[in-house]
């Protein structure tokens, strides 16, 4: 199949970058009515079965980027509240200190608490009611290439391949086998979320990354919560540092109001810690035993559960965003914001700047790095560029703990982003894990961190009950979509060194070392209770495991979320 425009991924980045393409579409046929440019050719690929099904965040907008967009959409779009209270907290084990005034970049006021799975279904209707395509269930499995160079300014991205349908789990045909689409595109934009396997691929093979600035990550788990009235109140957002947590690792808490009974509760960890059984699933768990979040929990119900991973790295992790036949949006492209804990305005910003490229290259017919060279100049005369840039040394500066983080933060407050001496350097998150030989004694004793809990079944939950909660399901018979290349390595090494942190670090019980036929224990793989958050291919640590779409638009339903 021809396109001209390809957009691979239909999260809120997709989805701006559609709208304003039909917007520059619709704008120019009316100037230029003899030189009508048609949208027939221009197509979306989400991989879930339903739009907004896969997109899960805590989440608050900033309404910057929509209001640039469409103008008014407060008066249709599905906002839950408006933010009319902040307030931070730093947990102790037992206790809490409130701060005594917000951080500036932590006040909300003007931002909405939003479902962005309910968000993004709108937008989608939005981008279909323009006249532009959206093909749900066709995950991109690989890129085209022109030609077989690895060099950016020769190699060419020629489009997207669509995924096989009909393959059991040996890998045969089935009797509804349906081969993949070949989608040659002149222009394919990649706005696949965080760590989007095609735009691994890309970034790999095309080097595109800084190895002294390399991206990092965090892992966030969500669950809503019914409560009673009272506690939380309409468009209250909370925010919490330190437990259960130590100064080692980084992470908070968030809460937010939905409704007068019903909250948004989740925690995010740093992937970049030290201890390589620290439980991201488990550090949530901890935090709703606390007695600040009992208080408010207690005797609410559990409805919705999803995790995960989000750029943390900002401006500097930046890889590079165009080159021939294609550009890179949102989180692919580390458009977040740590220190404000945003990303969803700068994601949509990014779609429509890399929209405005895409239209100039249907105009003139050229689709060379020449051309699409547009967008990254766009952004860096942005707002885009004038928000990340302040903060470009924020999560970097947590390197050695909060409190030197802290310190850090403190000094790029006054500095304008800067620190003393050149812009820090990060390796990527997986190679900050120590080895289980390395960890000290004050290393096994911190329960908090690395004790895989079962749950009540009340406040806290074991991976399994939370997995049901987001609706996940596969079919299982297909090929296992988390590949990994060596399970010998898993079996003996991981274990020996690592102690086999997929076990921990992995929120749906997908990785799990059982016992083998042999007497031994070798990695199982629950393929089907895959969450899609993609922690194991950022935080493995010998990076053998790659996460590929599975078939079908299977993984969670976020309804809600």
């Amino acid at each position: 199949m021809e396109a001209d425009v390809v957009i691979l991924g239909g999260g809120p980045a997709g989805m701006a970058c559609a709208l304003r393409l039909a917007q520059l579409i619709d704008a120019h046929n009316v100037v230029h009515p003899d030189k009508p440019l048609t949208k027939e050719n221009i197509c979306m690929l989400e991989k879930s079965r339903e739009v907004g099904q896969h997109c899960l965040s805590g989440a608050l907008l900033d309404p910057r980027a929509m209001r640039e967009l469409l103008p008014g959409f407060e008066k249709e779009a599905p906002l839950d509240a408006e933010v009319t209270k902040e307030s931070v907290y730093f947990l102790m084990a037992k206790g809490q200190r409130k701060f005594p005034i917000v951080p500036p970049p932590l006040r909300d006021h003007g931002n909405y608490v939003i479902s962005l799975n309910k968000f993004v279904k709108w937008m989608g209707q939005k981008v279909e009611e323009a006249g532009i395509t959206i093909f749900t269930g066709f995950a991109g499995s690989e890129l085209l290439w022109a030609n077989d160079s690895t060099d950016w300014d020769a190699a060419r991205v020629a489009g997207v391949r669509t995924d096989d349908k009909g393959v059991d789990k040996e890998g045969h045909p089935k009797a509804n086998f349906e081969p993949g689409y070949d989608l040659r595109a002149k222009v394919t934009i990649l706005a696949e979320g965080t760590r989007g396997n095609c735009a691994k691929a890309l970034i790999d093979r095309l080097g595109l990354e800084d190895p002294e600035h390399a991206q990092t990550y965090g892992q966030g788990i969500k669950e809503l919560w019914e409560i009673p009235m009272g506690r939380v109140a309409k468009g209250e957002v909370i925010y919490t540092l330190g437990y259960p947590l130590t100064s080692r690792e980084y992470g908070g808490a968030w809460i937010y109001g939905v409704s007068d009974t019903l909250i948004s509760v989740g925690y995010v960890t740093g992937l970049d810690y030290q201890d390589p059984r620290t439980d991201p699933h488990h550090v949530f768990q901890s935090f709703k035993e606390h007695p600040f979040a009992r208080r408010i929990l207690e005797g609410g119900k559990m409805i919705r559960y999803g995790a995960k991973s989000l750029p943390y790295g900002g401006w500097l992790t930046m890889p590079r965003i165009y080159g021939n036949g294609w550009m890179l949006l949102g989180d692919s492209a580390s458009f977040l914001n740590s220190q404000r804990l945003k990303g969803i305005h700068l994601a949509m910003k990014s779609g429509m700047l890399a929209a405005e490229a895409a239209f100039k290259a249907m105009l003139t017919g050229d689709s060379s790095a020449g051309t699409l060279g547009d967008y990254k100049t766009a952004v860096n005369e942005s707002w885009i560029h004038d928000e990340l840039w302040p903060v470009r040394n924020f999560h970097q500066g947590f390197e050695h703990g909060r409190i030197e983080g802290m310190v850090s933060a403190a000094i790029q407050q006054i500095m304008r982003g800067g620190v003393f001496g050149p812009d820090k350097t990060n390796p990527p998150g997986y190679t900050c894990m120590r080895r289980i030989d390395d960890l000290g004694p004050s290393d096994w004793e911190r329960a908090p961190i690395v004790c895989n809990a079962k749950g009540d079944g009340k406040l806290t939950f074991d991976r399994l009950t939370d997995v049901f909660h987001s609706g996940t399901r596969h079919d299982e018979d297909q090929p296992v979509h988390l590949v990994v290349e060596d399970l010998n390595l898993c079996r003996e090494r991981c274990t020996r060194e690592y102690g086999n942190p997929c076990q921990y670090f992995c929120p749906a019980a997908v990785y799990e070392m059982a016992e083998s036929e042999n007497g031994g224990r070798e990695l199982k793989i629950n393929f089907t209770n895959c969450v899609h958050c993609k922690t194991c291919d950022i935080m493995d640590p010998y990076q053998i495991i790659t996460w590929v779409p599975p078939e079908g638009g299977g993984g969670p339903n976020y309804d809600g979320m």
